[in-house]
């Protein structure tokens, strides 16, 4: 949450980062705020408190908050991808292509997006008759952890998840693999070695970060799909992973990785010790 609040407050404090691809970073900080205040006060409130009660329509809508949080970030992942594809291979028309009434325009057409990809999912698991227990086994509500307490029949609602995760992960990897490819033949073209250098690096920290998020959740869903080989704790493991780790790393690479942002940090931090002192003396 500190990591992800920071970024945000040193991108929109510094205007020498008002363009795109730090209000993209910011965007992408603020879903994983989202979600993980949709998921980890909760799941406190069991661990440290017993306070594990949630009713039927309560867990429908933390799941329906989860999985358009994942589908947003997974769309922000594909927009900064578009982002650095024409800001290294149309340098010149940049300013005039990402705009922003066409980061507006894309912002809706995400959330649009992934409202009408989960809605299915939370509708089928509405029509659900849950009645072998009302326990589940998981810290979150996700709908194979909540399906699997149905006595009816849940294959359409798994055949329709499968269906629309695996559509959204090869459509986004195949824009996002489209995109960084075109980079690397532009980059390779470009004789300046600090500006080559400087484009692979944005383009390397991008990548890192789409490596995690969509390797945790490859993880996450093959090992849920191995059924009752693997341990439920197993299970819950790999979905604190999925739903966690991306957040808490995101940012601590972005401020490692990003030299901007780094020294806007270490701006805020010098200038929070002068006021600090300052304020010493006048005491």
């Amino acid at each position: 949450m500190l990591g992800n609040s920071l970024m945000i407050y040193v991108i929109w404090r510094e205007e020498s980062l008002h363009s795109p691809m730090y209000v993209l970073m910011s965007a992408l900080c603020t879903v994983h705020i989202c979600n993980l205040t949709t998921i980890i006060p909760r799941m406190l409130l069991g661990l440290i408190f017993n306070l594990n009660l949630i009713s039927l329509p309560a867990c429908l809508i933390q799941m329906f908050i989860i999985y358009c949080g994942v589908t947003l970030e997974s769309s922000i992942l594909v927009v900064m991808a578009l982002d650095r594809y024409v800001a290294i291979c149309k340098p010149l028309r940049y300013a005039d292509i990402m705009n922003k009434t066409l980061l507006t325009q894309l912002a809706l057409a995400a959330l649009v997006r992934g409202g009408c990809i989960v809605f299915p999912i939370v509708f089928l698991a509405c029509q659900v008759w849950f009645c072998r227990s009302n326990v589940i086994w998981h810290f979150a509500c996700e709908n194979m952890a909540l399906l699997l307490l149905a006595c009816s029949d849940i294959s359409k609602s798994n055949i329709v998840g499968i269906l629309l995760r695996t559509l959204v992960v090869l459509v986004d990897i195949s824009l996002i693999l489209v995109s960084y490819v075109q980079i690397l033949h532009a980059a390779m073209k470009i004789s300046s070695g600090s500006i080559l250098h400087k484009a692979l690096h944005t383009c390397g920290t991008q990548l890192l970060i789409i490596f995690l998020g969509y390797f945790c959740s490859l993880v996450s869903s093959v090992v849920y799909r191995a059924g009752k080989s693997v341990s439920q704790d197993v299970h819950n493991l790999f979905s604190a992973v999925y739903f966690i780790l991306p957040a808490t790393v995101d940012p601590i690479i972005y401020g490692l990785r990003v030299k901007e942002i780094r020294q806007c940090i270490k701006k805020l931090l010098r200038r929070s010790m002068i006021t600090n002192a300052s304020f010493k003396i006048s005491q």
